[in-house]
């Protein structure tokens, strides 16, 4: 009898097992920086144990859970798991055995997943809801509308209690497809730059209102705090004083391509997890434009993969804002990998393009 053995899914369990490692033995040989947020959470330093807010939120859940309680390398084990599942259930790309830039990138992910899971911490919780979002948005053969804004729904119930910023990305997706519907050259240009003077316009306003710019608040006055500390070498600073309406306006910009096209990250040539982070997230923008355009020429009427689209480039669009370094940076798409693992494999995964092949 002979077995036939499906190299994707055995690529994925490889990778996952070799994810699976690095989440028991993180704990053994990071260095101290990346446990400095697991440490707020362990003791909640601040006292901020609640309901409402990440960090109040992800104390309340690993008390509640008991997995505090829990050496970090059986809490690796247990996250990482749950979070190699629920990947599963997204899908396994077809050809994933194949050595493709996008593969390369998804296995790298796997790991760095892996590395920022060996620990109690807010991306898995945000793990866990932005792959319910991920699942919603695979289900083609589903009313769009319907579906559309339950996930839009979702996004800003998640953002009301952990990240309010995901409230933001769930405004501007709908920039992104109000965009879309004005007949325009370049969609794809065309949305992301209207996305990103929606962005500039919210943080105005807000500075109106409050007397401060969101990034300001935010990425800016954080920095200054930690000024040639250990962590400081890859900080994202506008050149620009954001205090001005223009050098907010900038610093957005800026921000937006340090943490999506971060060329300007490679004067750090010493720092060798810098230039990686630099190729990894460079490459993987330029993939994922590339797919964006395409997903455009297949009409706007029930497309779900632009949907998955308006929400991930909206989500670096608010990543420019908010983000203060390129370390913060990685980590926080690794909590939005569900929906990136979806853009680079829509195909794969769609349930309607799997209805069409066996019709």
């Amino acid at each position: 009898m002979r077995i036939i053995v499906n190299k994707s899914k055995l690529t994925f369990a490889f990778f996952i097992t070799l994810g699976l490692f690095v989440s028991v033995v993180g704990v053994f040989v990071l260095p101290e920086r990346f446990f400095f947020d697991t440490k707020i959470i362990l003791y909640d330093k601040y006292k901020e144990l609640g309901w409402r807010g990440s960090y109040p939120f992800t104390i309340l859940f690993y008390k509640i859970t008991g997995l505090k309680e829990l050496h970090f390398s059986l809490i690796g084990i247990i996250q990482y798991s749950i979070v190699a599942f629920l990947t599963y259930k997204i899908g396994v790309p077809k050809n994933f055995d194949k050595l493709r830039v996008k593969n390369i990138l998804t296995y790298l992910s796997f790991i760095m997943i892996a590395v920022f899971l060996c620990m109690p911490t807010k991306e898995f919780i945000n793990y866990l809801c932005i792959t319910f979002i991920a699942l919603l948005l695979k289900k083609s053969n589903d009313n769009l509308l319907k579906n559309i804004i339950f996930v839009l729904l979702s996004l800003i119930v998640f953002g009301s209690f952990f990240r309010e910023y995901y409230m933001l990305v769930a405004f501007l997706s709908v920039i992104f497809y109000l965009v879309s519907k004005v007949n325009i050259k370049k969609k794809k240009l065309a949305t992301i730059f209207y996305g990103l003077l929606t962005a500039v316009f919210v943080s105005l306003s807000y500075g109106v209102i409050k007397g401060e710019f969101i990034s300001q608040k935010t990425r800016e006055s954080f920095n200054a705090l930690r000024m040639n500390g250990e962590a400081s070498n890859s900080m994202i600073i506008s050149p620009l004083n954001t205090e001005s309406w223009y050098g907010e306006s900038f610093g957005i910009v800026y921000g937006f391509f340090s943490v999506n096209l971060p060329l300007n990250g490679l004067k750090h040539y010493l720092s060798p997890q810098i230039i990686a982070f630099v190729l990894w997230q460079s490459l993987l923008f330029i993939i994922l434009l590339i797919r964006y355009e395409k997903s455009f020429k297949k009409g706007l009427k029930n497309n779900y993969e632009l949907w998955v689209y308006y929400i991930l480039f909206s989500f670096f669009i608010v990543q420019g804002i908010f983000e203060p370094d390129l370390g913060s940076a990685i980590r926080h798409k690794m909590g939005f990998f569900p929906i990136i693992y979806l853009a680079l494999y829509y195909q794969d995964f769609s349930l309607d393009s799997k209805k069409k092949k066996v019709e």
